[in-house]
């Protein structure tokens, strides 16, 4: 039972690790290739690298308000991957995975914060003139966790129903 225990915590650590590396990885290639020369690079006819500085949250959101953003989001960030970390033990493993996902995600965008005071976004989607908010990996997985969460309350719901 115990080692149950520790697999759970090593592959959440592993999982969120591996984000996080990713994460770094491709903001530090970013900052040296459109960033340090002010650059755009098109990909294709809606998806372009695009170097972004965001002082907000999401998207943008609260740009105007740095100063607590640098300090409210990070510990905010913090509290949310420690208390997914509380709840491993009560998750299935699809939620764990998820759990691990968002918090590599959360501490990926924790760590511009602290090194740069916002966060370091490239991915720009774009349709007809319309631009989705620029974004990184750190958002991709944190989604990608919250899609994950998603699904497992779901589909334990629809299960519930068939009882």
């Amino acid at each position: 039972m115990k080692t149950q225990k520790h697999i759970i915590y090593v592959r959440f650590f592993i999982i969120s690790f591996t984000v996080i590396l990713l994460d770094y990885i491709s903001k530090k290639w970013m900052l040296s290739l459109l960033f340090d020369v002010p650059q755009q690079i098109i990909i294709t006819g809606f998806f372009n690298l695009t170097p972004v500085w965001n002082n907000g949250v999401s998207f943008g959101f609260m740009a105007s308000q740095p100063e607590i953003i640098r300090l409210i989001i990070p510990v905010l960030a913090l509290c949310v991957v420690l208390y997914l970390i509380s709840q491993l033990q009560v998750q299935n493993r699809m939620q764990q995975i998820g759990s691990a996902i968002i918090a590599g995600g959360a501490i990926g965008n924790v760590i511009d914060r602290l090194i740069y005071g916002r966060v370091v976004d490239f991915l720009d989607f774009h349709v007809a003139g319309y631009h989705w908010p620029a974004f990184n990996l750190a958002d991709v997985a944190i989604c990608s966790g919250v899609i994950i969460w998603i699904y497992v309350i779901m589909s334990t719901s629809s299960n519930l129903g068939e009882e």
